[in-house]
């Protein structure tokens, strides 16, 4: 690995702390799960700035048995000598000082995820106890902080024939809502750093559970492709791979195709999961779609068609990463997720559309395969569409229509009102008696729900299970989702707790995943936990969730003269069971559907609702020991 001249006179400072533990949420998103993990990803993205910079190709991360996590790379270690600005180590400036850090000077880092030099300090101040071990000029230095408070100054605590940086923190329990590091949280964003940047080595260990993944990744974001395809059929093996350098601008973008219908994009920017988008996802729709429809055009293959295919039509079945990577990226806000650089969508456009048609040129049997599938989505769009002006003509979908088995709420405010879907009309019934029908509306669903992972967006429109809920919730569908126009806050999917309500349910959220995918995204969606069991003995009497629960109840409360009711589905139910255990907001429960991993997703839909049997079996055989289910 390369070396350099990197010390304290790199480090400049612009100065501030104090805010962070007032307002964490400005920093790193919220004192939840999710800002918890962000404090890992941070110390990460120094590491992995260390990488990018060519002096870095290994770090482990370690969720310790004490619940702290630390932090390890070899690259060339944070200067230790002294600032000459502050008059201290340069060590206790980044790690004490906000906005401090090699990022500002541009010398030291020319790529940088870490853009606003928050990182390590907000870390450090969001932290009962941090340790921080540097290894540089031969020896081993050493500072702890509490609260981002030094404890003492930097001291050598050893000798060492390497280089590297090792970070340990205690997360503050009067912070966070909880402290306890996922496993699996972690490693969706520790995965897909290994894939955007080719050759670098990630580990992460879990010392509490005896758990560890090793993610290295030589084929870089072709491998991601691959990934994000497995269990999919593809139109081609090898996905499409386009790079290069302009104006100091890294990009690099890897496409494949599969059968499917949905668009799978993922973009990045110094390594940051840009999950609005920005300049360079639309320089690269741009590029595309100019490419595709050039290639349409001068193979003359619209002379039969009365559609044109549009940019959605070409990307129907697309898998894509764009990964740029610059030296002075302009965010939205501190979050970053979108980019705002103007130049970069010029450049991606013109690459995409350069390099496409080169393909073309050389593969001519993926480039039809490609322009076909892009004109049959055209053709589809275009049922979509009459099908739209046609149920709208029947005033299925036309506003302040709506579908009749709906029993609808009096309150007409939005944000004060939920919707039921439930399975079955018996069951339907019993919520529309038992309800509060205030803010409360029931949609019963009968019938055979559509399996939407395997439908293109005009057979959804048509189907009559599908167009109720559509015309319920009243937002949209598709591209037209509008979330403003959600006629209801919570989206409750209601089923029975058996194989049957979990397919239906699961059928539902593919639907909401595919097609109204900011329903799920912005904390809409809910499955209501109906009970299994009613025990009663005299007056009193305890509603149970699973087999297990009921016999600890038994246990507790003795075998004689108990009853026990056994629910075999919702429709069993009276009115007023279905109000004190899934209906009433004081005593239900009700489990929000939070998309923490999107790329996870959509592997786990296309394995449970795709056409795929094998990884659905295996699925199913390594899981059935989790589900609790009715049968």
């Amino acid at each position: 690995m390369a070396e350099r001249n990197y010390s304290a006179d790199n480090i400049k400072v612009l100065k501030g702390l104090e805010a962070v533990r007032k307002r964490p949420a400005m920093y790193i998103g919220g004192t939840t799960e999710r800002g918890l993990h962000h404090l890992v990803y941070e110390v990460v993205d120094n590491s992995i700035d260390e990488a990018l910079a060519g002096y870095c190709d290994k770090i482990i991360i370690t969720i310790n048995e004490n619940g702290s996590v630390s932090v390890e790379d070899n690259g060339s270690g944070i200067p230790v000598d002294t600032h000459a600005g502050e008059q201290t180590s340069a060590l206790q400036v980044v790690m004490t000082v906000l906005h401090a850090g090699g990022k500002f000077d541009n010398k030291s880092y020319k790529v940088s995820g870490g853009l606003h030099g928050v990182g390590v300090s907000v870390v450090n101040a969001l932290s009962e106890l941090c340790e921080v071990e540097v290894r540089r000029d031969g020896k081993v230095h050493y500072q702890a902080y509490r609260t981002g408070i030094p404890q003492g100054d930097v001291k050598v605590i050893g000798e060492s024939d390497t280089t590297g940086t090792k970070t340990t923190f205690f997360p503050d329990k009067t912070i966070f809502e909880t402290t306890v590091f996922s496993f699996d949280y972690l490693s969706v964003r520790l995965r897909e750093l290994a894939f955007l940047n080719s050759g670098i080595r990630i580990i992460l260990k879990d010392a509490i559970h005896d758990k560890e993944h090793d993610f290295q990744y030589s084929g870089g974001i072709k491998s991601f492709v691959r990934f994000l395809n497995d269990n999919k059929k593809v139109l081609f093996e090898d996905p499409i791979f386009i790079h290069g350098t302009k104006e100091s601008v890294e990009f690099e973008v890897s496409i494949q195709y599969n059968e499917g219908y949905q668009e799978n994009i993922f973009s990045f920017a110094n390594n940051i999961n840009t999950i609005e988008g920005g300049t360079h996802l639309s320089g690269f729709k741009s590029g595309c779609t100019r490419a595709v429809n050039t290639y349409i055009k001068n193979q003359n293959l619209l002379k039969n068609e009365k559609v044109t295919p549009g940019g959605s039509d070409i990307r129907e079945g697309i898998t894509v990463i764009v990964s740029v990577k610059l030296g002075d990226p302009q965010f939205e806000g501190q979050t970053k997720t979108k980019l705002q650089n103007s130049e970069i969508e010029g450049i991606v456009n013109s690459s995409v559309y350069e390099k496409l048609m080169e393909f073309f040129e050389e593969h001519p049997s993926e480039a039809k395969m490609i322009a076909q599938k892009a004109i049959i989505g055209a053709r589809s769009r275009d049922a979509a569409r009459r099908a739209r002006e046609l149920t709208r003509r029947k005033s299925v979908l036309e506003s302040g229509s709506l579908p009749g088995k709906l029993a609808d709420c009096s309150i007409q405010d939005p944000s004060q009102t939920e919707i039921f879907l439930v399975e079955g009309d018996s069951a339907g019934g019993s919520a529309k008696m038992g309800r509060d029908r205030r803010f409360q509306a029931i949609l019963p669903l009968w019938g055979k729900m559509l399996n939407t992972e395997k439908a293109r967006i005009d057979k959804v429109l048509n189907n009559d299970k599908i167009q109720p809920i559509i015309l319920a919730l009243g937002a949209g569908i598709g591209e037209e989702f509008d979330l403003s126009r959600l006629r209801y806050n919570k989206v409750i999917i209601m089923s029975d707790a058996d194989v049957d309500g979990l397919h239906i349910a699961t059928l539902l959220l593919t639907f909401f995943f595919r097609y109204m995918r900011p329903l799920v995204e912005y904390g809409h969606v809910y499955v209501a936990k109906p009970p299994l069991f009613l025990i009663k003995r005299g007056k009193t009497k305890k509603y149970v969730y699973s087999d297990t629960e009921r016999d600890e109840v038994i246990e507790e409360i003795g075998s004689k003269g108990l009853h026990i009711q056994r629910y075999k589905g919702l429709g069993e139910m009276n009115a007023d069971q279905l109000w004190e255990t899934t209906l009433d907001p004081e005593r239900r429960i009700l489990t929000l559907v939070k998309i923490d991993d999107a790329i996870e997703a959509d592997r786990m839909f296309t394995i449970l609702m795709g056409d795929d049997v094998i990884p659905r079996r295996a699925f199913i055989e390594e899981n059935a020991k989790y589900a609790n289910v009715s049968v």
